[in-house]
């Protein structure tokens, strides 16, 4: 199996599941971390069960994009475009409604910018296999 990503498209599914898994330790590791990154107050009790819970089903979207990345499944880089940007247009939701601090906007920008670029990808990857 080849380790680095084949296409650009490759490259940005790449780079999301590698920060997905990343948070996603650190967010088992210290939940209150990423809590206080996205601009929640402290944790406790049914907070933390969440967050970790949360840290969890990161890490394990962080592997499945980086498996999609190792296997070029195409089909599955398609796939995230509209779901990313539906993620993005909820998460702004939450914060318009107030019912997620500000803060949590960074959470939803990341989803709109990698849904982009990995849709940015799709097309210049077409392009270039188009030319050859």
């Amino acid at each position: 199996m080849r380790v680095l990503p084949r296409s650009v498209a490759g490259w940005t599914i790449a780079v999301f599941g590698l920060m997905a898994a990343v948070f996603g330790t650190v967010g088992l590791v210290s939940p209150q971390t990423v809590a206080a990154g996205a601009g929640f107050g402290a944790l406790s009790g049914d907070g933390r069960v969440f967050a970790t819970a949360s840290s969890m089903a990161s890490l394990n979207m962080g592997v499945y994009y980086l498996v999609a990345t190792a296997t070029e499944w195409r089909a599955f880089f398609r796939f995230t475009v509209p779901f990313r940007l539906l993620t993005f247009t909820v998460f702004t939701l939450l914060v318009v409604t107030e019912v997620a601090p500000a803060a949590f906007f960074g959470v939803a920008a990341w989803e709109a910018a990698g849904a982009i670029a990995t849709g940015i990808g799709l097309l210049a990857d077409r392009r270039r296999h188009t030319r050859s």
